[in-house]
């Protein structure tokens, strides 16, 4: 037997967790962390390419550029559905280690294509659509550290490892602006042009960056992390949850969070330049994910001493406060719009998908948690086997619903560009997710919050 592989863990013993449960799950979470940060890094890593290509000499229209950001979104979002699924049969620590290790295809691969204005369309789509290795990744890494915490910890475990992982984003957008102003890698550099200004750009960086992290990353996760034997289970054991009527509504309501976030975090750059073309979006556009991958942070705190329904409720009422906020300070006929106004209502946006990111998280384990313990006998033998099935199922449906939300980095791009398209600005596509928020504060309020609720959580 492996030597890294745990045949007996029980988090909800305090005599265990205070030996030696603690210790471990903090260990393998802390690995986990910076995985899931360079996953998200390279996922996003064209929110911030693609606004720097028309400077550099790549001939594409703007609807090509929003689908360049947008298709990352769409299979980081497929892959999650499989990734889901891979922890209870391969292993947290081997499906980890391959996972990040794999990074490394679309990150060495964009900082080659960047540097030959005359790379063809179709092979900047196929490498957007490799990134999305670092968008599937999220669903397998929540799914293997939930199972390592206690059910009175896994909202501050959830948090930490999503909130933490998610400034990738924020890292991405950050981090990129500044290494492709020097020859990092080396390699030649392209001629950034814009009206009168010109300077050199080492557009590359922004793949190649990436790869040394990556490599050592997987190494960690090999020889650092866990697989945990109770754990294992086959598909077909964990496909149960395609039954289950509260992992659709748990989707449902993560596409209002998660699918914000990242669509929001996907299109915010292109999007400002789009609207406001005299600011320099990458000089702001990190903040947005910072603030919501930290409010997350917070989130997973708040949820797991009030409860993670009434965090959600609330967080959907003040998200439709803040797009209406969005809307009124946007460009319109002979109204310049304000930029000020527009951008501190998205951060108010950004932090309210974080809180609800935390808070929908933290809602899974209770729910199947409570459907299972309410099906078992009195015995305490039929007590730990739920609780054992509760952990595969809850870990199954955070990976699935992590894969529905995570549409939403494809929809929301896409919803602006064929908004700005249609009707010349974003206010439609604003006005369908007012609507859609709306249903969220229903289904949580009916579901999960309200006194007689189904399932109070």
């Amino acid at each position: 037997m492996s030597r890294y592989l745990i045949s007996t863990w029980e988090p909800e013993l305090p005599s265990f967790w205070e030996s030696r449960g603690k210790s471990t799950a903090n260990r393998n979470l802390w690995i986990s962390i910076p995985a899931l940060m360079l996953a998200f890094a390279v996922w996003m890593v064209w929110s911030v390419v693609v606004v720097n290509l028309p400077n550099i000499g790549f001939t594409y229209s703007t609807n090509q550029l929003f689908w360049l950001a947008a298709v990352p979104g769409l299979s980081g979002a497929t892959l999650r559905i499989f990734y889901s699924f891979m922890v209870p049969v391969f292993g947290g620590r081997k499906w980890t280690a391959i996972s990040t290790a794999s990074l490394l295809i679309p990150a060495v691969g964009i900082g080659y294509a960047v540097q030959d204005p005359t790379t063809g369309y179709p092979t900047m789509l196929v490498l957007a659509l490799l990134c999305g290795f670092g968008g599937g990744n999220f669903a397998s890494s929540m799914a293997n550290i939930s199972f390592f915490f206690p059910k009175s910890q896994k909202g501050y475990a959830l948090g930490m490892n999503a909130g933490l992982g998610n400034l990738g984003v924020s890292a991405v957008q950050f981090v990129v602006p500044l290494v492709i102003t020097a020859a990092v890698f080396g390699g030649d550099p392209q001629t950034w042009i814009k009206g009168e200004e010109t300077k050199q750009m080492w557009l590359q960086n922004a793949g190649f960056i990436w790869a040394p992290f990556i490599a050592l990353t997987a190494i960690a996760a090999w020889f650092g992390m866990n697989d945990l034997a109770s754990a294992k289970a086959s598909f077909a054991e964990q496909a149960v949850i395609f039954k289950r009527k509260h992992n659709w509504l748990m989707c449902w309501l993560y596409v209002g969070t998660f699918g914000s976030f990242i669509g929001y975090s996907a299109a915010f750059p292109l999007l400002t330049k789009t609207l406001f073309p005299d600011v320099n979006p990458l000089q702001y556009a990190f903040l947005g994910p910072l603030v919501g991958a930290l409010a997350r942070v917070a989130g997973g705190w708040i949820s797991d001493r009030l409860g993670g329904a009434i965090v959600t409720l609330w967080t959907f009422v003040a998200m439709i406060a803040a797009v209406l906020g969005v809307l009124e300070f946007l460009p319109a006929a002979g109204n310049p719009g304000s930029f000020w106004g527009f951008f501190w209502m998205f951060m108010v946006l950004f932090a309210c998908t974080g809180v609800g990111n935390a808070s929908t998280f933290r809602m899974i384990p209770v729910i199947f948690l409570t459907l299972h313990q309410r099906a078992a006998g009195k015995r305490p033998g039929d007590q730990a086997l739920a609780v054992a099935n509760a952990n595969k199922e809850a870990a199954a449906v955070l990976g699935f619903t992590s894969a529905v939300a995570a549409y939403g980095a494809f929809f929301i791009p896409k919803s602006y560009g064929t908004s700005i398209a249609l009707t010349g600005g974003p206010g439609a596509a604003l006005w369908c997710f007012i609507g859609f928020y709306a249903t969220c504060i229903a289904i949580t309020w009916w579901f999960y919050a309200r006194k007689d609720a189904d399932m109070p959580c």
